[in-house]
């Protein structure tokens, strides 16, 4: 394992990984089918449109049936991939995701497209930024965050594979590979993957901040810090013992997400620390309404950058 990696400059939309994956699923399973809240364009679903007219089913702008209606056809034996701008369809339809998907126990992946601040300048109506919180709430949902497109890509085969009630953070905001060349899958479900065995700190990150985590290794590498990057792709179930293990092993933890810190990654973390191993932590997020501005802004406004992350490291291990 190295001691640290390095980022690419080339960076991607997940939301085209997405789609490639989509239409491939599709060509191998009649059971795919997709469910839109006019959102074919936002969502990147026009080639599968193309590809698939009987099989894309827009509700318009009405999330709550969209929804439902991926449950009625999960109960006919379709495998609906329910795909929504993150805040509404976490926002709008949470009474159905919790009593017509994970009550119901039924395999409907709920894809929420353009998450955390993606949005930028449309403002905090559009950002999804409560969405790890109000999902890790509910009952028999997993909740997803994959890191980059071969994450996304693998992610989604375990989905279909799984037949479990899902949600899964697509983003839009254009990220760098993290996935290292030699691991054998780029997602493992439950299972957190760690570049790096740095024993000072470990740097728990999610989504896009992946990429910013490991950029703050080499930074802190460079001042003779060495830190563990943990690329938490399963929100939930969380993997504990990765944790609990990288708290044993460092001075302490900063975990950082785009979202905010009440109830979502860093509330799991801390519980998990809190029942197991007490360790010293810092908890990066987003702390307020947004101001007006683009994705990468704001995620400089809240000190969501690799600068921001080696700065809490440097704080915690004094």
């Amino acid at each position: 394992m190295n001691a640290h990696s390095s980022v690419s400059n080339e960076t991607f939309d997940c939301r085209v990984a997405f789609s490639e994956k989509l239409i491939a699923l599709a060509e191998a399973d009649p059971r795919i089918v997709a469910v839109c809240n006019d959102s074919v364009g936002s969502s990147n679903l026009n080639a599968f449109r193309d590809r698939f007219p009987d099989r894309l089913i827009n509700v318009g702008i009405a999330e709550q049936n969209m929804v439902g209606v991926a449950a009625g056809l999960a109960n006919a034996g379709f495998i609906p991939f329910v795909c929504a701008a993150g805040p509404f369809l976490s926002g709008r339809a949470t009474e159905q995701v919790k009593a017509d998907v994970a009550y119901s126990n039924y395999g409907i992946v709920l894809c929420a497209m353009s998450p955390g601040m993606a949005y930028g300048e449309l403002g905090p109506t559009h950002h999804s930024i409560e969405d790890l919180s109000w999902m890790r709430a509910i009952d028999n949902l997993d909740v997803l965050v994959p890191a980059d497109p071969e994450q996304t890509k693998a992610a989604m085969d375990w989905a279909v594979a799984s037949g479990r009630p899902i949600y899964m953070r697509v983003g839009r905001h254009k990220v760098p590979s993290v996935t290292p060349a030699d691991r054998e899958t780029a997602f493992t479900f439950g299972k957190i993957d760690v570049t790096g065995d740095g024993n000072d700190v470990a740097l728990v990150a999610t989504g896009t901040l992946v990429s910013r985590a490991i950029e703050a290794q080499a930074i802190l590498a460079a001042e003779g810090i060495l830190a563990r990057v943990l690329n938490v792709s399963t929100i939930k179930p969380l993997d504990a013992e990765t944790i609990i293990k990288a708290a044993k092993e460092t001075k302490g933890l900063v975990v950082a997400e785009e979202g905010v810190l009440e109830g979502g990654l860093g509330a799991a973390v801390s519980m998990t620390l809190s029942e197991n191993h007490p360790a010293k932590a810092k908890f990066l997020g987003v702390t307020s309404f947004a101001p007006t501005g683009s994705n990468d802004f704001l995620l400089e406004h809240f000190g969501l950058t690799a600068k921001g992350i080696a700065d809490a490291a440097r704080k915690l291990v004094g």
